[in-house]
């Protein structure tokens, strides 16, 4: 009885220990996406001096290969955008892109919204 009750103990320590690591993976997965994506954002204005209408811009103008799937959502169009303001330099500008966040309403292992990332 004692065994089982050791093997039992073990078993739910490492069950919890894997789900974790998955959550884990899924953070750092999140993290690099969202860097790429802001990356090619940035290198898309300063090549064009605009901020991309769409993420596809992205992918159309060689910038990424492809927009990223969401970990948290499993889509990659879920994606939050975050449009840059007016330019009263250049009223004619229209605005686009200026940062992307996760579609996800889950919180982190941290505590803080992955919509926050």
């Amino acid at each position: 009885m004692i065994v089982m009750a050791v093997i039992v103990v073990l078993a739910g320590i490492g069950l919890a220990t894997h789900a974790n690591s998955q959550t884990r993976a899924r953070e750092a997965v999140l993290k690099e996406d969202l860097f790429r994506i802001r990356d090619a954002i940035d290198q898309y204005s300063a090549d064009k001096n605009e901020y991309p209408a769409t993420l596809d811009s992205l992918v159309s103008g060689m910038y990424l290969r492809a927009i990223p799937v969401d970990p948290f959502t499993n889509s990659a169009d879920t994606w939050q955008t975050t449009m840059s303001d007016m330019n009263a330099a250049d009223p004619s500008a229209q605005p686009g892109i200026f940062d992307v966040n996760s579609g996800s309403d889950r919180m982190a292992m941290d505590g803080s919204q992955y919509a926050d990332w």
